[in-house]
């Protein structure tokens, strides 16, 4: 949780910690914002606030997160096909799937499994939740306000943002 989370009650953090662990243990399920205030047991707007104030990011792209992670980890460590990663991490499409795994990450899905095979074995002596964090998208930024940034050309610009 962010330092700024002080003015909140403890009671409304023990709430967003509820709807937040309840996206972590779910990430493949919708997570309307409705959704997670009737978990809060707040209204939508102070939901959304009070959330983006305690942990630094709106819900939505908390959960965006969640499912990269999710994704990457499947691509990692299983067989399953790029598809059914996708649906099964919560994505109704492909297309979409895609378009927003490489804006996060900079790589598509497949390269990601390519890269990730490729230096498994370069990682064996590193502590896993290190790699962990390492890997994880940082979304700070919406992904739409990205691509506006970028203008088209992603891949170039995020390596400029990651050194």
């Amino acid at each position: 949780m962010r330092a700024d989370t002080q003015a909140q009650s403890p009671e409304l953090l023990r709430r967003l910690l509820r709807a937040k662990d309840r996206m972590d243990a779910a990430s493949h399920e919708d997570w309307p914002v409705q959704r997670l205030a009737d978990v809060s047991h707040v209204s939508q707007a102070h939901f959304a606030r009070a959330f983006k104030q305690a942990f630094g990011v709106p819900p939505h792209r908390y959960l965006l997160t969640r499912r990269i992670e999710r994704a990457t980890a499947l691509l990692r460590d299983s067989e399953l096909g790029i598809t059914d990663i996708a649906f099964q991490t919560g994505w109704r499409s492909l297309g979409t799937f895609g378009r927003i795994f490489r804006d996060i990450t900079g790589e598509t899905p497949s390269a990601v499994r390519a890269r990730t095979r490729a230096t498994a074995n370069e990682l064996q002596n590193v502590p896993a939740c290190i790699v962990s964090a390492a890997h994880r998208p940082d979304l700070r930024t919406a992904v739409l306000e990205k691509r506006r940034r970028l203008g088209g050309d992603i891949k170039a610009a995020l390596r400029k943002e990651i050194q």
